[in-house]
C-alpha cells in the first residue's frame, strides 16, 4: 500500500474522540468515515473532525469500500459483533480493549479473522508508546538482569452511576475489564501471557460490579506479578519491573508514560521520552505498518496473547464468582 491508510471509526463516544485526535498525528493515515447508530451523532462527530463520509449505521460503515481499517470504540459487550461485522466485510480491525467480554467471544472474533485472512489487533496502545518500547528494549538487552517481579496499579475514583459504563453489569462494568486489562497486559508483556498460579480478591460494589481488586500471579520460573485495579480508589498508577541487576520504573500514569527511570546498583538514569500527539497515534501507526507489510496481526500484541489475557481475566472473575448478565 502506497496511499494513506483510510480509517473509519465505529462509535462516537469519548474514546472515539481520543482516537480521532491521535489519527490526526499519524503519518500516512486519513480519517475518512464514521459509523454511528444515528445520522445525527455521525454528523456531529464528522463535523468535529472534518470526516467526509458519515454513516447512520454500523452496517453502512462496514460496507464502505473506501475504508481500509476500522477502529471499534463501542462498550465491551458490543466488541464481538461489531468486529465480526467488519471482518466479514473485509475490513482490517483495531478493537478497543478489553477485546471482548470473555475468552469465548475473543476466540470467535479471532477465528473469523484467521478464516478470512484479515488483519485484527487489540488496541492496547500502551505497548506502542516510546517509553514502554524502550523498557522492552532494555529488558531484552539484559539491562536489569533476569526479571523477577512486576508491580503495577491502575485505580481512579469515579462517581457511582448505576446506568453508566463503569458501574452497569449489562455493559461489562467494573475495574477489571476497564483498567485491570492494563496491569495484566503489562505483566503479560514482561513475564508472558500464561501464569502458572493466579490468586485474586475483590470488593463488589452496590451495583454488582468489581470496584477494586488485587491479583497475584506466579509464573513457571517463580516470577511474580503484583497487580491492582480500581474504579472507586485513586492509586499511584505506576509500574515497576524488578530484575536481578536493577529495576525500571514507568512513571505515572504508566499507561501513557513519557519517562522511565532505570536503577542499576547505586546509579539511576532518568530517560524522558515525550509523547508525540496524544499517544493513540502509535497504535494506529502499528496498524499501518502491519497492513503495508502484509501482516495479519501485530507481533507486539499478537492474537494468541490477546486470547490468553481474556482467559486470565475469566479465571480471575471465576475466583470471585462474578459473571455478566450476557454470559
Amino acid at each position: 500500500m502506497t496511499e494513506p491508510i483510510r480509517w473509519g471509526i465505529l462509535g462516537t463516544g469519548n474514546i472515539a474522540h481520543q482516537f480521532a485526535r491521535g489519527l490526526a498525528d499519524t503519518a500516512d493515515a486519513e480519517l475518512v468515515a464514521v459509523g454511528s447508530r444515528s445520522i445525527e451523532t455521525a454528523n456531529t462527530f464528522g463535523d468535529e473532525f472534518s470526516i467526509p463520509r458519515r454513516h447512520a449505521s454500523y452496517d453502512e460503515l462496514a460496507a464502505d469500500d473506501g475504508v481500509d481499517a476500522v477502529y471499534v470504540s463501542t462498550p465491551h459487550p458490543f466488541h464481538k459483533d461489531n468486529s465480526i461485522l467488519l471482518l466479514e466485510h473485509g475490513k482490517a480491525v483495531l478493537c478497543e480493549k478489553p477485546f471482548t467480554i470473555n475468552a469465548g467471544e475473543t476466540k470467535e472474533v479471532i477465528d473469523v479473522a484467521r478464516q478470512r485472512d484479515i488483519f485484527l489487533m487489540e488496541a492496547m496502545w500502551t505497548r506502542y508508546v516510546p517509553a514502554v518500547v524502550r523498557a522492552r528494549e532494555l529488558i531484552a538487552a539484559g539491562a536489569i538482569g533476569d526479571v523477577r517481579m512486576v508491580q503495577a496499579d491502575f485505580g481512579f475514583r469515579a462517581g457511582v452511576n448505576p446506568e453508566g459504563r463503569l458501574f452497569n453489569p449489562d455493559l461489562g462494568g467494573g475495574a477489571l475489564l476497564d483498567v485491570g486489562i492494563y496491569v495484566t497486559s503489562l505483566a503479560s508483556m514482561v513475564l508472558g501471557p500464561r501464569p502458572a498460579e493466579v490468586v485474586s480478591t475483590t470488593q463488589i460494589g452496590e451495583t454488582g460490579v468489581d470496584e477494586q481488586s488485587a491479583m497475584l500471579l506466579k509464573y513457571p520460573g517463580g516470577e511474580l506479578a503484583v497487580l491492582s485495579c480500581a474504579v472507586r480508589t485513586g492509586t499511584s498508577v505506576e509500574a515497576r519491573i524488578f530484575g536481578t541487576e536493577g529495576s525500571i520504573l514507568l512513571h505515572s500514569p504508566f499507561f501513557k508514560c513519557d519517562a522511565l527511570s532505570v536503577k542499576r546498583g547505586g546509579d539511576e538514569e532518568h530517560i524522558d521520552l515525550p509523547l508525540e500527539g496524544n499517544g493513540y497515534n502509535y497504535e494506529a501507526a502499528e496498524v499501518g505498518h502491519c497492513l503495508r507489510a502484509g501482516l495479519k496481526e501485530s507481533d507486539v500484541m499478537p492474537l494468541d496473547e490477546t486470547l490468553a489475557l481474556m482467559e486470565l481475566l475469566d479465571s480471575i472473575r471465576a475466583q470471585w464468582g462474578l459473571t455478566y448478565p450476557m454470559e
